[in-house]
């Protein structure tokens, strides 16, 4: 349940034929992008309203032949409990603007994998903006119905060559050494192995452009843009926010990762917005090119005993524990949210000076002055 003062609503739109297709199993095809809006909404204006559907019947077939569990779509659309604590198109609140945050989902994901977490962002007066990408995703749905399955082939691309990658990736998890030398240490393994990645990196941030544009142009209304735009992502999501305020912090002007290795080419760049990454213990060396390159003040937040996958929504809805981590799914959940809104509130509402962040049994934080 979302805790702020406000209700949410939700609607999607659609970025069609936006540029030229560079996915390799689609060139000579045009890019659409999807997009799904959570934003606040008056709790008395959506007194008697349906709540939203939580998941398409392909995302939940993409999930079931991925994770192997056996969800029932026919089930949990007749018992309700496929829907999500929004309504759909619930009434704009008139004259009143809210902060823009954008969030892309992490590499083999979809549209809604951590909207937990972004239904909280907007209760507590965030519009909040969920970025699709078509054939990277595990599905991508348009408004139009047009389903896109994930590429065939997309680890052997992302990992090449797959088995020397992932062994060079697995054992660069426990290397040790500065931040500096663990920076110098994966940007070599990426150069070799991930070079699929760095470029696809581009085309993410151009999707999330995209996505922008349209908010701008239909939507600018209900969206206070006078503190600039927030980011966030999970995964390669996280590494396309921190890509973004690398290099447009005039327009991007604070953001998080959550739990992505920072591939990109970063050579000669150095970040000067605010900036937070949040982390399981294995990947927390992934990320040290944002404590060495910060112009700005830069936050680390690593949780224990999470895994990769715990940080989307699946926590909640797979009890695999060896791929999400021991953390309850409560706490992780309240966690992941309190980071972002004590980060948000900060840097993009201008609410506070500085973020309280407080160690605990679930979370230890760093900072790292410029």
């Amino acid at each position: 349940m979302p805790t702020g003062e406000y209700a949410v609503g939700t609607f999607s739109y659609t970025v069609y034929n936006d540029r030229e297709e560079k996915m390799y199993n689609a060139i000579g095809s045009k890019r659409s992008i999807p997009v799904k809006v959570y934003y606040p909404a008056a709790k008395e204006s959506v007194e008697g309203l349906p709540k939203a559907r939580y998941m398409s019947k392909a995302t939940v077939d993409a999930i079931r032949k991925n994770f192997y569990v056996p969800i029932n779509y026919e089930k949990v659309e007749s018992d309700g409990t496929n829907r999500s604590e929004c309504y759909e198109n619930a009434p704009f609140i008139e004259g009143e603007r809210f902060p823009l945050i954008l969030f892309n989902y992490g590499y083999s994901s979809f549209l809604e994998a951590n909207s937990y977490l972004l239904i909280e962002l907007a209760s507590h007066g965030y519009v909040v903006a969920s970025v699709g990408h078509p054939y990277e995703g595990m599905v991508t749905t348009l408004d139009d119905g047009t389903v896109y399955k994930q590429a065939k082939g997309l680890s052997s691309k992302v990992y090449s060559p797959f088995i020397p990658a992932t062994i060079a990736l697995l054992r660069f998890q426990k290397a040790k050494g500065t931040n500096e030398e663990l920076w110098a240490r994966l940007d070599a393994i990426q150069k070799k192995y991930n070079r699929f990645l760095i470029e696809r990196l581009t085309e993410w941030k151009l999707d999330t452009k995209a996505a922008l544009r349209v908010l701008k142009d239909k939507y600018s209304g209900m969206i206070d843009f006078a503190n600039g735009i927030g980011v966030t992502g999970h995964s390669f999501g996280g590494a396309t926010a921190y890509a973004l305020c690398e290099d447009e912090p005039e327009t991007f002007t604070c953001g998080i990762n959550i739990d992505g290795a920072l591939f990109g080419n970063h050579d000669g760049k150095v970040i000067t917005t605010p900036f937070l990454q949040m982390n399981c213990e294995a990947n927390k060396t992934a990320v040290t090119v944002a404590f060495v390159k910060n112009k700005n003040v830069a936050y680390h937040a690593v949780l224990r005993d999470m895994q990769h996958l715990g940080f989307s929504d699946l926590k909640h809805v797979i009890p695999l524990k060896s791929q999400m981590g021991k953390l309850d799914p409560d706490t992780a959940h309240k966690t992941v949210c309190g980071i972002h809104l004590e980060f948000f509130d900060t840097y993009l509402k201008k609410a506070k000076g500085k973020p309280v962040f407080e160690n605990s049994d679930a979370v230890t934080f760093t900072e790292y002055e410029p």
